[in-house]
């Protein structure tokens, strides 16, 4: 038998040594041997190691530069949060300032982003330095208890949480009081400010209008009709009734709609147009042919189910696709729904020409585009 081997007893009966069982084996108390390695049952306690005081515990004055300290980041954060608000109410979200690194971007969106950063490290530094300064650091056990425990236990934790108030010197600290007070107040108000600020202002009418009738239609504006010409998206360009081929389709936006300083995608988002010529024999509905112009029709881009551009064109059987959820619409009847999730027909824009040819609006949307809403009709 080799030194690897390990018989569970000599030939006299006798226990098997340390050395039997391997080199890892260890013998403990009077001739023992507990497994491959020596570990017992038991650890010793080795208690709590031995307090070591702060100097903000030895110090009065370490101590009150410390709440000194710890105010300046709170006040850091009530600065964050003052910034946030001042930001989102007086620095216009079409501004755009220069980040070394970064490039352009928005200076709402920076000094939003700055105050909220400055908000949060202000509270947390400041929570972590008073906790390491000036809470308690020593180490306390607390033996396991019933889940219900008595009365007078329950009166003891009052106590201790009474205590611990104390001993935070958060009585005695009023600087720090009144600061973290401050801080954790309004920190609040970044959270909800963009939920109340987001819900207004009202939408009003804009939601009912285009550029078709007349302008831009956001909030608090009332365009006045007037006619426009149809125009070539992305080029800007009109569009004569002879350029418009049967099986055709122009993508199209009302004059004037690319030339807007500000909202563009917003406008485009509701007065994009699909045009295409039709066969007249072809089309069934007699409003469809009183509202195109022989044969030219107009409908809008917006599926009325979620909004999605409705831009995939079938000449042969002249239905309109929408690529999203594809409800499909027949352009010969009024551009009605026969498959799909949508529920509405597409708007018809009423067309003619002008007196030199190119075709123009004559009257915008009779409903509203797009999806639908509580106050559409």
């Amino acid at each position: 038998m080799n030194e690897h081997e390990t018989p569970a007893s000599g030939a006299s009966g006798e226990v098997a040594t340390a050395h039997d069982f391997g080199r890892d084996a260890v013998r403990l108390d009077e001739g023992h041997v507990e497994g491959h390695g020596g570990i017992p049952e038991r650890f010793a306690n080795p208690g709590l190691p031995p307090h070591i005081p702060r100097g903000t515990d030895l110090s009065e004055a370490a101590a009150k530069r410390a709440e000194k300290q710890v105010a300046a980041l709170f006040g850091l954060s009530i600065l964050g949060t003052l910034i946030f608000i001042v930001a989102y109410f007086a620095v216009d979200i079409r501004e755009i300032t220069y980040i070394p690194g970064i490039g352009d971007m928005g200076r709402q969106h920076v000094l939003l982003g700055l105050g909220m950063t400055l908000a949060l490290l202000g509270i947390g530094f400041g929570a972590v330095h008073w906790a390491k300064t000036l809470m308690p650091d020593e180490e306390v056990i607390e033996m396991r208890h019933e889940m219900r425990s008595s009365d007078k236990d329950r009166a003891a934790v009052v106590q201790i949480l009474k205590d611990g108030g104390e001993d935070a010197q958060i009585n005695r600290r009023p600087l720090i009081k009144y600061t973290l007070g401050g801080a954790m107040g309004l920190f609040a108000v970044p959270l909800l400010l963009p939920v109340l600020g987001g819900l207004g202002p009202m939408p009003q009418k804009s939601l009912s209008l285009t550029f078709w009738n007349g302008g831009p239609s956001g909030p608090g504006e009332e365009p006045t009709f007037k006619p426009m010409r149809l125009m070539r998206d992305p080029e800007n360009t009109p569009i004569k009734a002879s350029d418009v081929t049967i099986g055709s389709v122009f993508h199209v936006l009302p004059e004037g709609l690319l030339d807007l300083e500000h909202g563009v995608l917003e406008e485009k988002g509701k007065a994009a147009v699909l045009l295409m010529r039709l066969d007249p024999k072809d089309i069934k509905s007699q409003k469809e042919l009183d509202w195109g112009h022989q044969g030219i029709v107009a409908y809008s881009k917006i599926c009325t189910h979620v909004g999605c551009p409705v831009g995939l064109y079938e000449q042969q059987t002249h239905h309109l696709l929408c690529p999203c959820h594809q409800s499909t619409f027949d352009v010969t009847d009024d551009c009605k729904v026969i498959f799909g999730p949508a529920k509405r027909a597409l708007p018809q824009l009423k067309i003619t020409v002008d007196d030199a040819g190119y075709l123009v609006s004559e009257k915008p949307f009779a409903e509203a585009v797009g999806p639908s809403f509580w106050e559409r009709g």
